[in-house]
């Protein structure tokens, strides 16, 4: 069950429309999108470079960038410590590049998420003092590593943090970059760790800066951050750039997943390339993939590439196997009656417990938490609806749990087995969700008949692109329209193709509606009533160099 809703947001759609030179349903998903203002709708649909904020606004920027010119000046050793996620290889790419380019001495270390968990971690701090390790320097983490910055400085070490997360107590570091700093004046907060990362080699002036943005641009978009404002701008400028990238590492795994490079956009990164990236830290080393990124030969590159793609396929399996056992699970002694859910699968790789948790998230819209065994305790990650804010919750269940972090619609957490069934009841003891919250929500841009459509029109809706958190691809509404000649199509039979009765073509194109999503179920229902209501998203296809309108149906009723 659905509950779809129609935004009601009131603007002057026709002046916005006649000011932009865009259609009055274009100005419409502008204001459903917040973007209010003559200048924040100009930054929106043409913003570039020189809209992006300086990153000398951000506290300690002018700190850090000085330190470490004075450390590349002495020759001193350099290490970043990064993540094993898309964003934690991103921002570690383009900090050892960047200091690189800039002169520095560089190296890198990636925690293995088996051994050391998430983060820089004491056994890290000893590491780099062994090795003779100058200065650290963290990226997508290290907001919350009090104890291993002490260590750090203990061991005489020049310690510099770059982060994104949440702010709870701040490390007593030689300089610490972050815009969720409370004191922090930086206009925009929802940048990613390479965008961070990014920000401080464009603030030590690097040449590299403006091509690392690509780095940033995949990093933004694979790390589901929003893409509002300046993220929205660091994606757009970066999708640009990734388009003719000349990374060796990059060319491979599109080539290895059948892509075209020339063609990417944000779907790419999410679902195709990204995947591959956040594999190498789920199932072997993140190293993996800054090994692709650093491949000096095509035969080089063309191998990684092929190792992550087939760690990738591995990943997909494992996962299908775990998202079985989570809803088998649910279905034991009415445990899918709770609002939060609490799945522990102690056999599951803790590696994917995040992507099982967000596929259960996505078919029931609860929160959701999967718990798996680790080497030490009960590891997990969580997954959030907007009606709960996830980190906030467990806050009230910290006495559980060993260790938390996260974000209002993401967390991870370890806690000892015997505590499970403790905190599984106080999350849902405490929890405030009605059942009117965990109805999920269809929000309807324009209730618009598919007849308003025009291949102009899409071509606006292209410029509304990235699409992504906080910039969703317009929704729009057909109510009771006939459907005819309805077809299963694809290998598999799960693809739905059907005529409007009456309207065989549109703006000159011959029209088609198509369903993805439920075709089977839709097929069926077109059996005993031809008459649809309906969600969509007009698109051009182009097939055989046949080009029609196509009308992709999302949600029906």
């Amino acid at each position: 069950m659905e509950k779809w809703m129609v935004y009601a947001k009131k603007a002057d759609f026709y002046q916005i429309a006649e000011k932009f030179h865009i259609d009055p349903v274009t100005a419409r998903i502008l204001r459903n999108r917040e973007v209010i203002g003559d200048e924040a709708i100009r930054r929106y649909l043409s913003g570039g470079m020189e809209d992006l904020y300086d990153p000398f606004l951000m506290k300690d920027m002018e700190k850090a960038a000085a330190i470490l010119h004075r450390k590349i000046e002495e020759q001193k050793s350099i290490r970043v410590i990064g993540d094993y996620d898309i964003d934690g290889i991103m921002s570690s790419y383009i900090l050892k590049r960047g200091l690189t380019e800039l002169g520095g001495h560089v190296d890198l270390r990636i925690p293995d998420r088996i051994r050391d968990g998430y983060g820089i971690n004491i056994r890290l701090v000893e590491e780099a003092a062994l090795d003779g390790i100058d200065t650290i320097v963290t990226c997508d983490n290290g907001i919350s590593a009090v104890e291993q910055i002490d260590r750090a400085k203990m061991l005489g070490m020049t310690t510099i943090i770059t982060d994104h997360h949440e702010v709870r107590e701040i490390p007593d570091a030689d300089a610490v970059v972050n815009p969720h700093q409370e004191d922090d004046s930086y206009p925009y907060k929802n940048l990613c760790g390479a965008a961070v990362a990014w920000k401080l080699i464009k603030a030590m002036g690097g040449d590299a800066g403006n091509d690392l943005l690509q780095y940033a641009a995949f990093a933004t978009v694979g790390d589901v951050v929003d893409l509002t404002d300046e993220n929205r701008i660091i994606v757009r400028e970066g999708i640009r750039r990734l388009r003719k990238t000349t990374n060796s590492g990059l060319l491979a795994l599109a080539k290895c997943t059948g892509m075209e490079i020339s063609a990417l956009n944000s779907y790419h990164i999410g679902f195709v390339l990204g995947p591959c990236f956040n594999a190498s830290g789920r199932l072997d080393t993140a190293m993996m993939a800054e090994n692709l990124l650093e491949a000096r030969t095509e035969a080089e590159a063309e191998r990684i590439a092929a190792e992550l793609h087939a760690l990738n396929e591995q990943r997909k399996e494992m996962t299908e196997g775990g998202v079985a056992e989570a809803e088998e699970f649910l279905a034991t002694d009415d445990r899918a009656e709770d609002p939060v859910y609490v799945i522990y699968l102690p056999d599951v790789h803790e590696s994917i417990a995040g992507i099982i948790a967000g596929r259960i998230r996505e078919k029931y819209y609860h929160p959701v938490f999967v718990l798996t065994k680790g080497n030490e305790g009960v590891k997990g990650s969580g997954r959030s609806i907007p009606e709960y804010s996830m980190f906030r919750e467990m806050q009230k269940a910290e006495r559980f749990l060993d260790k938390f972090g996260g974000h209002p619609m993401a967390a991870g957490l370890s806690l000892r087995e015997e505590n499970i069934d403790a905190f599984r009841k106080c999350m849902n003891e405490q929890c405030t969700l009605s059942g009117e919250d965990l109805l999920p929500k269809i929000h309807i841009d324009v209730p618009m008949p598919v007849s308003y459509v025009t291949e102009r029109l899409i071509g606006e809706l292209e410029a509304l692109e990235p699409f992504g958190k906080e910039n969703e691809k317009p929704v729009f509404a057909q109510k009771d329209l006939e459907l005819e000649y309805p077809m299963l199509i694809g290998k598999n039979k799960n693809v739905l193709k059907a005529k409007v009765r009456g309207l065989p073509k549109l703006d000159g194109l011959p029209l088609e509606l198509v369903c993805f999503r439920n075709a089977a179920e839709l097929m069926e229902r077109l059996k005993e009533n031809p008459v649809l209501t309906f969600t969509y998203y007009p698109d051009i296809n182009i097939f055989r160099e046949r080009k029609s309108l196509q009308i992709v149906i999302s949600h029906f009723q």
